[in-house]
């Protein structure tokens, strides 16, 4: 039986996002360079000829999923709690207690966090991100209220931020790891 318009739309809609998402995880494993079209064909189960229907190239699709892996939310919301008249100590907190539970039950954030990383390190200035800055000012708060440890604020935004990384990576790739809690998280900044 010949399927409706609706039917092919939903099907193509529905092998475009399987892509995007599994090709994701891939690219966080393996990064950008050591990623192969047909091995990443062969990952998803499809022929090579089937990412080339939704994508031209290797670097639009990587495209398409590094800018859904922005980190503006991210930044929105620690931008919003900088403006809030509240004590640092309390601005990490909820910080680290949204990280831990997105980590824990949200493995696209693992991978959001993952590439997001991975393009970090590929520019010459990454202490310039807006999510390193943002966590900066809250710490240097921290550290006039005599909350936070006296490093350098980026230093240990940086330190945060490698936490975080190294546990998305562990949450995709390592079978049985436990849940990140926020205190953790909290001790590497707080006095």
């Amino acid at each position: 039986m010949p399927k409706s318009k609706e039917q092919c739309e939903k099907m193509r809609d529905d092998m475009r996002s399987k892509i995007l998402k599994e090709s994701s995880m891939y690219f966080a494993r393996n990064g950008f360079g050591d990623t192969k079209i047909s091995d990443l064909a062969k990952h998803i189960g499809i022929g090579q000829g089937t990412i080339y229907l939704y994508f031209k190239s290797k670097e639009e699709l990587f495209e398409e999923i590094r800018s859904a892996a922005d980190n503006k939310d991210e930044i929105k919301k620690i931008k919003l709690l900088n403006k809030m008249p509240i004590p640092a100590k309390v601005k990490i907190d909820k910080i680290s207690e949204e990280v831990c539970k997105h980590l824990a039950d949200d493995e696209e954030y693992c991978v959001r966090i993952t590439l997001q990383t991975q393009l970090l390190l590929e520019r010459e200035d990454m202490y310039a991100d807006d999510l390193y800055k943002e966590l900066a000012k809250t710490i240097k708060q921290g550290q006039k209220e005599g909350s936070i440890i006296k490093k350098d604020a980026l230093y240990l935004a940086d330190l945060y931020w490698g936490n975080v990384y190294l546990y998305a990576l562990k949450r995709l790739f390592a079978k049985n790891i436990g849940a990140l809690e926020k205190e953790t998280l909290n001790r590497l900044l707080e006095k």
